[in-house]
């Protein structure tokens, strides 16, 4: 499975970023291959609007089938769906701290946004 990971930082010790759309960074991960990379979103970390839809476009043209993180908004959260990509939140500590608490079925499927837009 791919996942996609909100993150302060580019690596795995990195802190998660709760934030999706302005996220700093995505950090991706082959859960398969334990192949990881990191994705550099600082292109959306000041975008006036729309940074939650740019962010899930990102998201759904690296393939990826689920997404990580803290929180999500409304416009993230329906072009997430839109591209078939589940969305985890409520994650915390670092990357590899999110990825743990997945993998251990601590975090459940979102079904709504989780904050407002803007947030």
């Amino acid at each position: 499975m791919k996942l996609a990971v909100t993150s302060q930082g580019a690596s795995m010790q990195s802190p998660l970023d709760a934030r999706f759309g302005r996220a700093k960074y995505f950090i991706l991960l082959d859960t398969e291959t334990g192949a990881s990379s990191s994705l550099d979103n600082s292109v959306n970390l000041n975008a006036v609007q729309g940074a939650g839809i740019q962010a899930a476009k990102k998201v759904v043209d690296l393939e990826a089938e689920a997404v990580i993180t803290g929180h999500v908004g409304p416009k993230a959260f329906a072009a997430l769906r839109a591209g078939g990509v589940r969305i985890y939140t409520g994650a915390s500590g670092t990357v590899a701290d999110a990825i743990a608490q997945f993998n251990s079925g601590k975090l459940t499927e979102a079904v709504s946004a989780s904050v407002e837009g803007h947030w």
